[in-house]
């Protein structure tokens, strides 16, 4: 019989495990049998399916995310996110300097706006357990001027709490002094000043360095939200060594 205990791996990539067990069923069913009934069938498979998804959607429960985000973000790098870590359990907090709301960007024009849970001034980074940054090229050219909003991220590094960066929103990063030697990617446009804040700068869909997950641009959110939910389950990782 397959029940709960059996199958709560909580340092297990939960959506591998997912589907390697359904492959896996799949593969011997007319081997197994489920509390004595009869040999599994379509209907036992869908009863794996909907419990394992249970397992990954509990993944981040209990763990409360911030979004820091200014006007002008890339309307898509915040709500894919948003969405991913909701489904896998994870309260999420949209922070922002702006008072009630704040607006999004799509290409070349403005789109949705999203109600603030905090604003900037109120934020403690001690409430939260990771911090997500999207990108947009007015948004981040926006919070590396507030100094709230990079004391706030730079907290994250020094206690080693993840932090997941999309397209232009490691350039928050870098007015915090603490990238050097990490290994990094964003959108290429960034990379120059990226490299020149002491970063390894490559090139790839998706870079994890110590709790810090970095992407180049909309077309890698896939990647991108499976790391940032990796990490953030792993919790805090090594603090990063102040200057």
């Amino acid at each position: 019989m397959i029940n709960q205990k059996d199958l709560n791996f909580s340092n297990v990539n939960k959506k591998f495990f997912h589907r390697l067990v359904k492959k896996f069923f799949l593969m011997n069913i007319q081997r197994f049998t489920f509390s004595g009934s009869d040999f599994c069938n379509n209907y036992q498979v869908k009863r794996i399916d909907q419990f394992l998804k249970i397992n990954v959607m509990s993944k981040l429960s209990g763990k409360i995310v911030a979004i820091l985000t200014e006007n002008g973000f890339e309307e898509v790098e915040l709500t894919s996110p948003k969405k991913a870590l909701e489904e896998a359990g994870a309260a999420v907090h949209i922070v922002s300097p702006q008072k009630e709301k704040v607006k999004g960007w799509n290409h070349d024009h403005w789109t949705i706006e999203l109600p603030i849970d905090k604003n900037i001034s109120d934020a403690k980074s001690e409430d939260y357990d990771a911090l997500v940054l999207p990108g947009g090229v007015l948004n981040p050219d926006k919070l590396r001027m507030n100094k709230e909003a990079v004391e706030f991220a730079k907290d994250f590094l020094e206690t080693g709490k993840p932090i997941a960066a999309i397209c232009h929103g490691p350039q928050l990063l870098i007015e915090t002094g603490l990238l050097e030697g990490r290994d990094m990617t964003s959108y290429s446009s960034v990379q120059t000043d990226l490299k020149n804040a002491g970063v390894n700068w490559h090139d790839r869909e998706v870079i994890v360095d110590n709790g810090l997950v970095t992407s180049r641009s909309p077309d890698d959110l896939k990647a991108f939200n499976e790391k940032m939910i990796e990490e953030i389950a792993e919790g805090i990782h090594a603090p990063v060594p102040t200057h």
